[in-house]
């Protein structure tokens, strides 16, 4: 994709964090934006048409399984067409493995990975038709390597969120659609308030020294720049690079190393 002017954006999880920065850096760049959360409100969709172009701001839960024709639909009504699809959901819950319960599993499933899958459904089958477009799907450095255990069922979502873009990118790049991976180290947004917790709850693992602590504005910039450079893998954080060569060379060395890690409240 050469240029962003006049393109439309949907992306989830646009009311906040990563979601509302890479929306607001698609709207400086001229790209119309349907921005999609539980929290989406009309100010939202101000907020994001004061950066330069339309934005209209759409509230649903992405966890259920009919919320998607609709979000094709807004978008359809009010521009048209669908040229990127952002896929940014994402939420925590917190405890040792045993102690999280199957019904919170299934919880972490569907919004983070079944919505993904629901969003495909509907999205895919529109940009292969228009022959074009590109699809941003938000993993995270938990879905590349295991720092944690307190938080399984998110970083399980976020591995299988690696392998499906992986494989849409197989699929959909000899058919003139982008797919970027983006891949967040820590980032300030506020996914990380009100976690359930379950039993004791687990000490709070955090990535490693390497991983400072970024702004969402910078995480944004680089999804626009990414989808206008169709770059699959985008880490927001080089050293993951050296990480996971580390652990392909000596994985059992790896999470020895892991274990050895204290970790930081």
């Amino acid at each position: 994709m050469k240029e962003l002017r006049d393109r439309v954006a949907v992306i989830t999880g646009a009311a906040g964090g990563i979601g509302m920065a890479s929306a607001r850096a698609l709207s400086r760049r001229g790209a119309h934006v349907v921005a999609v959360d539980h929290a989406a409100t009309p100010e939202l969709a101000a907020d994001l048409s004061s950066h330069g172009a339309r934005a209209v701001a759409h509230v649903a839960d992405v966890s259920r399984p009919d919320v998607f024709e609709a979000v094709r639909d807004r978008a359809l009504d009010e521009f048209g067409r669908v040229d990127i699809v952002m896929n940014n959901v994402g939420v925590l819950t917190n405890g040792l493995p045993e102690d999280i319960p199957a019904a919170e599993w299934q919880r972490i499933l569907d919004i983070n990975l079944m919505s993904v899958v629901r969003s495909n459904e509907v999205f895919v089958p529109l940009l292969l038709s228009q022959g074009e477009g590109h699809i941003v799907n938000t993993s995270s450095v938990a879905g590349l390597f295991t720092y944690s255990y307190d938080r399984t069922p998110y970083a399980a979502t976020k591995a299988a969120i690696v392998h499906l873009t992986e494989a849409l990118a197989i699929y959909l790049r000899p058919k003139n659609i982008g797919v970027t991976l983006l891949c967040p180290g820590p980032v300030l947004t506020n996914i990380a308030n009100d976690i359930p917790s379950f039993g004791p709850g687990a000490p709070l693992r955090l990535p490693f020294d390497e991983f400072e602590l970024l702004d969402p504005a910078d995480v944004g910039e680089m999804v626009a720049e990414a989808i206008l450079a169709n770059r699959f893998f985008l880490p927001t954080h080089p050293a993951v690079l050296d990480l996971l060569r580390r652990r392909v060379e000596d994985w059992d060395g790896f999470i020895e190393y892991q274990i050895s890690r204290k970790p930081k409240t």
